[in-house]
């Protein structure tokens, strides 16, 4: 896949994307997260992910949606700039960004092969898990580094540095 292909922000370019790519057989992957802070724990779980399938496709929470779901000093690093470095990332193939607070909708127009989330996300409580099980998808879950979080991340900068 070319890095041009990588980045997309439009949810009917996207759409196009995924059918052509399981018109090719090809199996999707589907992650989500705000991706604020870029840590090891983040590339070692999009890794794991990616070798479930063919196609590692990221949703992003929009910079409003990360507002209202982190708070209103968050994100750190704006849509854009996140979009961009996880893009850049090898085993990412595709991103996309979604301003909902939840990835329901976008999960249940993809129907993705397969939806893996982080381990501290109980297989009962994956958004999406239910549309995922309909069309015989898997449900995942990568076990949570513990301590690896941007919230932690954050703590640790304003100890040391305010």
């Amino acid at each position: 896949m070319s890095k041009n292909d990588k980045v997309i922000f439009s949810r009917k370019r996207l759409l196009e994307k995924i059918n052509k790519l399981k018109k090719q057989g090809k199996k999707i992957v589907f992650t989500n997260g705000c991706y604020d802070l870029l840590h090891g724990g983040h590339v070692r779980f999009l890794t794991k992910a990616s070798k479930m399938g063919d196609v590692l496709l990221l949703a992003l929470n929009s910079d409003a949606s990360v507002r209202r779901l982190k708070g209103p000093k968050r994100p750190v690093t704006p849509q854009s700039e996140r979009a961009e470095l996880m893009s850049a990332l090898e085993p990412v193939d595709l991103v996309t960004v979604f301003n909902e607070d939840d990835p329901y909708n976008i999960i249940k127009q993809v129907a993705p092969d397969v939806l893996v989330k982080g381990g501290d996300w109980p297989p009962d409580k994956i958004i999406g898990a239910d549309v995922v099980k309909a069309h015989g998808g898997k449900v995942m879950n990568i076990k949570y580094e513990k301590g690896k979080s941007t919230t932690n991340l954050i703590g640790k900068i304003l100890k040391y540095y305010s």
